[in-house]
């Protein structure tokens, strides 16, 4: 593989370029960001923080600086159809004394403090970078702090420096299972935990509701819209189905080990994935009926689509896409949904992605295109430009290289407003991608460049 100019030489394993002359060897992922290439990734705190914020009533006091909590504060398109709290931070507020004589005895202070105002169920704490640093002993004053108060307040080691965002996950994954094995109900239920999924703009409703169409009982979800109460069911149920498996095999592994709750992958992004998802989900239950509810639903909805998605072929055919998202699963996903609509993926990558993941990618996009593992801007933009692509598909740190380059931009991340998966994520996605790569902004800007 000859590499491309302005590729960090140690940065060429994570790329797969040309996969004609590769020999085979497979693309490196699930390591740390080599130092120095500016890594779109965020650390390990945030990964954790993302997978629990959504719990609606739960306290996340940030034990750090206050620049950890705000940078935090907020940060999902999570709804709730219950409590809000989750919406706010708290932060211990460490400054330069605390980093020398400890904060401890602020940290005890600012748990009992959440506790008097508030009187919770549920508290995380989390270890940032300097606490690492410092040695304060977290999961001590948290094991006090319960025994004192009989609630659960439970230690996420999160120091940022520690690893990457995929270690924030399973920190996330470990104070999940701390919670639920401390609470076992013993009667199991016939129904199913959705793990990975945090409702971003309503889209677990959305899921809940396909499934309810179909005769699949939800028994709790990990994290959007669930609660203290809701989650402490999750060892009753039968199933974990898995949406975002770069935050959630993890756990769902340790369910199946330890509490002997199987799980399956699905995705709900695009009409393909959906149909496949619902039929797997109805089969893994060992449930013919809903199998059959199944099938005759998703071909109800597929034909309901197949004359909006054609209006909009015509205007998307022989386009080209990047897509650069956290997760493997999501990424296939799009590449199937581009796909549909007449368009051709020519770079992909993920921040999270393993190696099953990246098979199942290479299998489905054309020999030459480019496909990255933790990615940085000079990568995307380098790889963007030589295959000329009309639009990417990311997150909230790759929009203004997308316009910079004067490249239409799908905002495919956890702060968005509206939904993108089920069927009805296929019509809002569709008319997004429309509306940004069509629009006459982008005529101007070539006008202008060609002058």
């Amino acid at each position: 593989m000859e590499l491309v100019t302005g590729v960090l030489e140690e940065r060429k394993d994570f790329i797969r370029y040309d996969r004609e002359g590769c020999g085979g060897s497979g693309i490196r992922c699930d390591t740390n960001s080599v130092s120095g290439a500016v890594s779109q990734r965020a650390c390990v705190y945030c990964g954790a923080r993302v997978v629990l914020n959504p719990i609606t009533d739960a306290f996340h006091i940030v034990h750090g600086p206050i620049g950890c909590a705000s940078y935090t504060w907020d940060i999902r398109g999570s709804l709730s159809s219950g409590e809000e709290i989750y919406r706010n931070s708290f932060s211990t507020d460490l400054r330069e004394q605390d980093v020398i004589f400890g904060g401890e005895k602020k940290l005890t202070k600012a748990i009992e403090e959440v506790i008097e105002k508030y009187s919770p169920k549920l508290i995380f704490v989390y270890a940032t970078c300097i606490v690492g640093v410092i040695g304060d002993d977290v999961n001590a004053v948290c094991k006090s702090m319960s025994e004192k108060y009989h609630i659960n307040v439970i230690p996420v080691k999160s120091p940022g420096f520690s690893g990457n965002k995929s270690v924030g996950y399973k920190m996330a994954c470990n104070a999940l299972m701390e919670l639920i094995k401390g609470n076992l109900a013993t009667k199991k239920q016939v129904g199913v935990n959705i793990l990975g999924d945090f409702n971003l703009a309503g889209e677990i409703w959305i899921i809940k509701e396909y499934l309810r169409k179909i005769g699949i009982p939800v028994i709790s979800t990990f994290t959007g819209d669930s609660s203290y109460e809701s989650l402490i069911k999750a060892p009753t149920a039968t199933l974990n189905i898995v949406q975002c498996a770069g935050s959630s095999t993890y756990l769902a592994n340790r369910m199946e080990e330890e509490l002997g709750i199987p799980y399956i992958k699905v995705s709900f992004f695009g009409i393909e994935d959906t149909t496949n998802s619902l039929i797997r989900i109805a089969e893994a239950m060992g449930n013919e009926k809903a199998k059959e509810k199944a099938v005759a639903f998703t071909r109800e909805e597929t034909a309901r689509l197949e004359h909006f998605l054609s209006q909009y072929k015509k205007r998307l055919m022989g386009k080209k896409a990047a897509i650069y998202v956290g997760g493997g699963f999501k990424a296939i996903s799009l590449i199937r949904q581009f796909h549909s609509l007449g368009m051709e993926t020519v770079v992909v990558g993920t921040q999270t992605g393993k190696k099953d993941d990246y098979e199942v990618i290479e299998s489905i996009v054309k020999k030459d295109t480019i496909i990255l593992d933790d990615a940085n801007p000079a990568e995307l933009e380098t790889f963007m430009k030589e295959k000329g692509a009309d639009i990417l598909v990311g997150g909230v740190k790759e929009r203004p290289l997308a316009y910079k380059l004067g490249i239409a931009f799908c905002d495919h991340n956890h702060e968005r407003k509206h939904p993108l998966a089920g069927f009805e994520g296929v019509i809002n996605f569709t008319k997004e991608i429309n509306e940004s790569m069509n629009s006459p902004v982008w005529e101007y800007i070539h006008e202008l460049e060609e002058e």
